[in-house]
């Protein structure tokens, strides 16, 4: 690795292999995880503890003279042991002069150097680096292969250098490292999340299914009491029966003991009366009787026939609930926002003192690129890392810019209210003017609303244009009364309305893209507005609004939630990407901010 050719003497970190996705199989991670030759170097230049005791405690130039000179240093060059005294011939050396001796009188960690040796010429140590072919070479290899190249350097010299730049890396890569900690913990915090919305839907689902079992027993219930109401009652009616079954039995034995004695009887009377108490008794008794077979009807048979098809049916259409899913964090309160990094936005060339007016946060071929509007330098700005190095690039304008908003992935749009213009600039992430459009005023703020028209602010309106700059239509008043003064900051929100933020009237005003007012935040007392200026929103559809050094979060409806204080002093432009970073502008920094 270290004889590779390379682009610079200092290892890119683009070089660094990507690590593996996470749902990849765990034998390709294996297979993808190659020895780290870094931590090799490292475990040979940095060897265990060594002393007296455990390199031997006698001096090794003495010891082959035959001699047990007690050793006191320790040459980490030639590593040997030496005594006083053969120390200052090592010293008194030309070839050793300049070798590090260690002091070996305490106990201490013996720092040892890697030599690296040459693979194509053996015995010969890496000291030089040519810089034309980015090579690390021997003296042999300068010789024979870099003898026409013109700059070929000694290791020693290029070390402070490649220290430079590996601490340069070191803090890139931590604040890489930071903001994936910021990031790996707000997902945890969102898994947490997650996990208690489930039980509590779990809890919802068998509450529902629990009441739905409950209306079925009250079912059964009520064809149970159904069957023994009219098993009961049919029940009553057949005892009654059989008690007038047995009357009759017992009158009709009467009747026979009575025409029993009548017909033993020698007198005619007794017979003439049982003959006349049986005519008279027969007739009654039918009469009866035909009088309750038509007045009662009588159960043949009691059956149950279950509606199978259509209960399965019913089950099968059966709608407990619906389970809804918010993909955003289900706190109303956005977590405390915590400062991660600051660019500091002066740069070579500037006249003044920057005054950064706007921002706006692209990525642009994987590299993440804030873009900033200059109003003392009259220029825009981008600010961008690549191949771990600090970028910026610098545009120019005729006059001051103001607002900027985003086009597209590459494209921004930018206010130049003086100069009655609109630029558009492309984004590589260096900046490149594209084209630029004279409009019949001056706008300060700008915010896309469509491919075809975007809404611009200015002196007491707002304007929807076309993309080559006529006015469509014109949002001046409110139910006669004027809606903006100064409408110096706006964008769009996830449902294509406008938010306007007005310092002068002291308000936010949600607009349709047709121009017609949806809600107007404009508070008293404690929580009236000071000096609002940016505005933005998050993934969640929550509004974010500068307001002096506080930033206020609205809902999307524009209700207050809360406000977090002391952010920055007398801040512009502000900015939230999809990942929730928030950008925020004071006068010559750009401040992100992780929700955590």
């Amino acid at each position: 690795m270290l004889y590779s050719p390379r682009p610079s003497p200092v290892p890119a970190v683009d070089k660094i292999p990507r690590s593996p996705h996470p749902r990849r199989p765990v034998e390709e991670w294996a297979g993808q995880i190659k020895a780290s030759i870094i931590i090799q170097g490292l475990i040979d230049t940095q060897e265990p503890s060594t002393s007296t005791a455990d390199t031997g405690s006698f001096c090794s130039v003495c010891e082959k003279l035959g001699e047990t000179t007690p050793g006191t240093l320790w040459c980490s060059e030639c590593e040997v042991l030496l005594c006083k005294r053969c120390v200052k011939m090592h010293r008194a050396s030309p070839a050793s002069h300049d070798h590090e001796m260690c002091d070996l009188s305490g106990e201490m960690n013996v720092k040892r150097r890697r030599k690296v040796v040459c693979p194509e010429h053996k015995g010969e140590v890496i000291k030089f680096v040519c810089k034309d072919c980015h090579k690390a070479a021997c003296q042999t290899c300068c010789v024979l292969h870099h003898r026409k190249c013109e700059s070929v350097v000694t290791m020693e010299s290029v070390m402070p250098t490649m220290k430079y730049h590996l601490r340069k890396n070191v803090k890139v890569l931590s604040k890489k490292m930071n903001r994936k900690q910021t990031l790996v913990k707000k997902t945890h915090k969102k898994i947490r999340g997650i996990e208690k919305t489930k039980v509590a839907v779990e809890g919802h689902i068998k509450s529902a299914v629990e009441r739905v079992i409950a209306n079925i027993k009250q079912k059964e219930i009520q064809l149970m009491n159904e069957v023994n109401d009219i098993t009961d009652k049919q029940t009553q009616q057949l005892k009654a029966d059989i008690k007038l079954e047995e009357i009759e039995m017992q009158m009709y034995r009467q009747h026979c003991e009575f025409i029993d004695q009548a017909l033993v009887s020698d007198c005619e009377m007794d017979l003439y009366d049982a003959y006349q108490a049986w005519e008279s008794g027969a007739v009654e008794m039918e009469d009866v009787r035909d009088t309750e077979a038509a007045d009662t009807r009588r159960i043949d048979d009691i059956r149950f026939t279950p509606d199978t098809d259509n209960v399965l049916k019913a089950l099968d259409n059966l709608q407990f609930g619906e389970i809804d899913v918010t993909y955003q964090d289900q706190e109303q309160y956005l977590p405390s926002p915590v400062l991660v990094d600051r660019i500091d936005v002066r740069v070579s060339g500037d006249e003044e003192d920057p005054l950064l007016f706007d921002v706006t946060v692209l990525v642009v071929d994987g590299v993440q690129t804030c873009v900033v509007t200059d109003y003392n330098n009259k220029c825009v700005k981008s600010f961008f890392t690549r191949n771990n190095h600090s970028c910026h690039s610098k545009l120019p304008l005729d006059n001051t810019p103001h607002g900027i908003t985003q086009l597209n992935e590459k494209q921004v749009m930018v206010a130049v209210p003086d100069s009655h213009q609109i630029v558009t600039i492309e984004v590589t992430p260096d900046l490149v003017l594209l084209s630029t459009i004279t409009t019949r005023t001056g706008y300060y703020s700008l915010a896309v609303l469509n491919p075809s028209s975007l809404a611009a602010g200015a002196w007491k309106c707002v304007d929807i244009l076309d993309m080559s700059g006529h006015v469509l239509r014109s949002i001046t008043t409110h139910n006669d009364d004027s809606l903006f003064t100064y409408p110096f900051y706006m964008c769009v929100n996830n449902k294509g309305n406008l938010l306007v933020s007005d310092c002068w009237k002291k308000s936010v005003t949600c607009l349709t893209s047709e121009g017609d007012v949806v809600w107007r935040y404009a508070p008293a007392g404690d929580r009236a507005l000071s000096f609002p200026r940016g505005i933005t929103t998050t993934t969640t559809g929550d509004i974010l609004l500068l307001d002096r050094g506080k930033v206020i979060q609205l809902t999307e409806s524009g209700e207050f939630v809360r406000e977090y204080r002391d952010m920055v002093d007398y801040p512009r432009g502000l900015y939230v990407d999809s990942h929730d970073s928030m950008y925020l502008c004071s006068q010559t920094q750009i401040l992100e901010f992780l929700f955590m």
